[in-house]
């Protein structure tokens, strides 16, 4: 039994301290306000993660430490730096290998599938905020200061995920209209929450994951049109109806939300095909996505009883 310090209690941090909870480690997550799942075998501490010494005293004797936090989104280019320097501080200090949830941004637009290969060509600043995280990371693990390594996906599907397709599908359920600036029809990856944290562990636990990128197991790619109709279907709800907003309402919007303001440098994702290609951990890692179709069944239960 061993411990695992996970950072962050949002959907990927819950289900990685579920996962290793039900697997017998023992589990203590860490967020500002001692927030996480309740389980006898997970411990919650309230602390701020950029504490450097801190976090390292949380983390003494733990296999691994993973960084599972999501700093507000307008907010990446002053919070990460600190948080992320930490974590690699803690890391190093302990000996506990550093897993990272990381993400597609830094890639920038693309137009072929992308690939752990795949030049990281992002000019956005959140694509550079990441991009920076792992440089520092492998620099570390090249140098023999740590071991480290960091696991993607494309935007979650899941009970509790926030991306553009959990505001999505709450409203096709409800029969109402959906009014967003994309192409419903350009192929799109959508990764499995429980998928994340299974890669994760499992990225944290081999040694031959570490010092690399990992994609995490997804589903073929599919449109959001097509996995709208398919959630409809499936929950007994009216056809979606689906309006795609012209670009400039979206920009006008982030005149006056941060939020949305920040989803302009990363429109691109949603106006082509963007396509992830997660063979490699499956042929490695051993993990193999789980089928659209269970996972569709699985969000509209669990969007019904929340």
């Amino acid at each position: 039994m061993a411990l695992h310090v996970i950072v962050g209690a949002g959907p990927v941090g819950t289900a990685t301290a579920h996962l290793l909870a039900e697997r017998g480690e023992r589990v203590r997550v860490v967020t500002r306000r001692g927030t996480g799942p309740d389980h006898p075998a997970v411990e919650r501490v309230a602390a701020d993660a950029a504490d450097a010494e801190r976090l390292g005293t949380l983390t003494e004797g733990a296999a691994a430490l993973y960084n599972c936090a999501n700093p507000a989104y307008h907010r990446w280019s002053l919070d990460w730096p600190p948080l992320a320097g930490a974590l690699l501080t803690a890391a190093e200090r302990t000996g506990a290998v550093l897993a990272t949830v990381g993400n597609l941004y830094g890639y920038g637009p693309v137009d072929a599938p992308m690939t752990e290969q795949t030049p990281a060509a992002a000019t956005g600043v959140k694509g550079q905020v990441r991009n920076r995280m792992w440089a520092d990371a492998l620099a570390a693990h090249r140098a023999g200061r740590v071991r480290a390594t960091e696991v993607r996906g494309s935007d979650y599907i899941g009970v509790g995920g926030t991306s553009l397709v959990m505001m999505v599908l709450p409203r096709v359920l409800a029969g109402q209209r959906v009014f967003l600036p994309v192409d419903y029809d350009a192929p799109h990856t959508w990764t499995y929450v429980p998928d994340v944290a299974r890669t994760l562990v499992a990225a944290a636990t081999d040694e031959r994951a570490w010092g690399r990128v990992w994609h995490v197991p997804s589903a073929p790619a599919v449109p959001v049109r097509e996995l709208a109709a398919a959630v409809a279907a499936r929950a007994g709800a009216p056809a979606p109806r689906l309006t795609r907003m012209p670009y400039p309402v979206l920009w006008l919007a982030g005149v006056v939300s941060p939020f949305v303001r920040e989803l302009r440098e990363t429109a691109y994702q949603f106006d082509r095909p963007f396509v992830m290609d997660s063979t490699a951990a499956t042929a490695t890692l051993g993990i193999a996505p789980t089928p659209l179709d269970r996972v569709i069944g699985e969000t509209v239960a669990g969007l019904r009883a929340g």
